[in-house]
């Protein structure tokens, strides 16, 4: 360009360009170091909310661990191994970077972190040194007793997370863009600025962080599928009256604790009587003499299949006998409890008297003899106790009491397409996930309560957390979204929901739901 017989002004406008493209080249490499930083930045953000929400689960399991010890002890055990795991690989790789970043007099100047000779000494002169060798061993050791401990879990969604060990921390040698094969801390390392290379540590870090979060949640589901099975459940006799007068026939029903309308029983003995004909799906009708004044039992069995299994389920429970009518009978139409935050049906009685009176902290009668409702929502206290009271045809007065404990709702779950991941992570397109509604539910309760959602966050390995606003994903989740690779899983968390009708209710926080993209 500047050779031939060029005038020296000519000569002098060549010379200028040239200086002009290395300028525009300096500025290029300048901006991708600072890109760098914004990433490494981005990672770190990502890795501490990370470690926040595994942090409240080791908190929340702690607490399940203290009021169910037989049922979540051995799981909290296993959850301690698997942040104790992550935490030694986390914290090394910590001191990595603290190492380097004391050797730049401004840690946030990237631009000035443009070359590769802290990481190049540190881990290869000419041969990989004891500490590019320690480094490998600490990242051998870690998918090594990850792939362990996954390998004690049964299930499907511990296979991907077994896969995904493998595949970010593996230490074999890698083939580079050009053929040549390179040792596994040469190819990730070596010639790389100081940036990039802080930049890969956090990614590393990142992985720790997904990895362990995607272990706990898979491993709470797995427990909480367990405690759903049926061989946890109880047989429960509900009697049509609670006492009976002498020479009546007893008639009630069992059922489960949890009535499941799909359910038939393969045998059902009752008082050493095979009554397995004497009822219809989920229930079994009870026909036979009360039996003489006083207390009476009833004892027996349910049976039937959960896969090659029988389940055998005891029924035992006793009623009384009574010559007249002496208590009133007092039951809540929705389980033996009432709840905050709704209306609670009550029927207040008492056998053989035609009108009674009920008083109690937020009774209020509904309409009909006996038809009363409770909202039990400012009640401070755990229980409640209802006093009844009426006149026999005699006129005498009887009056009794009783107590109902009190419970708020249940903590809602999250959904996605009405799925709620119970039995592991709803797999789901993404596009399927894009137009989606996530919603809150309360499973197997005994109210309907519709649940508003107002927001959510969504978690996409490898990027930032995206607050969205409403029930369906806004422009910045759709976006995040298209960055997420097939078999990622996105966590949905943090959902805002309340009852409509009463969003001055606090409901406990709403679990997540995890979807797994199918493409």
């Amino acid at each position: 360009m500047a050779g031939g017989k060029q005038t020296p002004r000519q000569k002098m406008i060549n010379l200028m360009y040239l200086v002009f493209i290395a300028m525009m080249a300096l500025n290029m490499s300048k901006e991708v170091l600072t890109a760098f930083g914004m990433i490494n930045e981005d990672l770190a953000e990502a890795n501490e909310n990370a470690e926040q929400r595994n942090a409240s689960f080791m908190a929340g399991l702690a607490e399940k661990a203290t009021e169910q010890p037989k049922v979540y002890k051995p799981l909290q055990q296993k959850a301690q191994e698997v942040q104790k795991i992550s935490s030694e690989l986390n914290n090394y790789i910590a001191g990595l970077k603290q190492g380097a970043l004391e050797t730049e007099d401004d840690p946030e100047d990237y631009e000035a972190m443009d070359k590769s000779g802290y990481f190049d000494e540190l881990f290869y002169q000419s041969k990989i040194t004891d500490e590019g060798q320690k480094f490998i061993n600490e990242m051998d050791e870690y998918r090594n007793q990850m792939i362990a401990l996954l390998g004690t879990l049964e299930g499907p969604q511990y296979r991907q997370i077994e896969a995904t060990v493998k595949e970010k921390f593996k230490t074999e040698e890698v083939v580079d863009g050009e053929g040549v094969k390179k040792e596994w801390i040469n190819y990730h390392f070596i010639g790389y600025p100081l940036i990039a290379s802080l930049t890969k540590l956090t990614q590393w870090q990142n992985n720790i962080k997904t990895v362990e979060n995607q272990l706990l949640s898979a491993m709470m589901q797995g427990e909480q599928a367990s405690q759903l099975s049926m061989s946890k459940y109880q047989a429960i006799v509900i009697p049509d009256k609670t006492a009976f007068f002498s020479g009546e026939n007893f008639k009630g029903k069992v059922v489960l604790g949890r009535f499941d309308d799909q359910l038939s029983f393969d045998k059902v003995m009752i008082n050493g009587n095979d009554v397995s004909d004497a009822g219809s799906t989920g229930t079994v009708q009870l026909d036979f003499p009360a039996g003489n004044v006083g207390e009476q039992n009833i004892t027996g069995e349910l049976q039937f299949k959960e896969g090659d299994s029988i389940v055998k389920i005891p029924v035992k429970t006793s009623y009384a006998v009574i010559p007249k009518p002496n208590s009133a009978v007092i039951s809540a139409d929705k389980m033996n409890v009432v709840y905050r935050g709704v209306d609670n049906p009550m029927t207040v009685s008492i056998p053989g008297v035609p009108s009674v009176t009920a008083n109690a902290p937020g009774l209020r009668s509904s309409g009909g003899a006996g038809n009363y409702v409770m909202n039990v929502t400012n009640v401070k206290s755990r229980d409640v106790t209802i006093n009844v009271s009426g006149k026999l045809p005699t006129g005498e007065t009887v009056s009794d009491s009783k107590k109902f404990r009190i419970k708020d709702i249940p903590r809602p779950v999250g959904t996605v397409r009405g799925e709620d991941g119970n039995g592991g992570p709803v797999r789901m397109q993404r596009n399927g996930l894009e137009i989606s509604t996530i919603s809150a539910e309360i499973p197997d309760f005994d109210f309907e309560l519709k649940l508003n959602v107002s927001g959510f966050k969504m978690q996409i390995p490898g990027q930032p957390i995206v607050q969205v606003s409403g029930q369906k994903l806004n422009g910045a989740a759709k976006r995040a979204l298209q960055g997420a690779k097939r078999g990622d899983v996105v966590q949905i968390f943090d959902i805002e929901a309340k009852i409509a009708g009463n969003s001055s209710y606090r409901l406990p926080p709403v679990s997540p739901v995890i979807v797994q993209l199918t493409n």
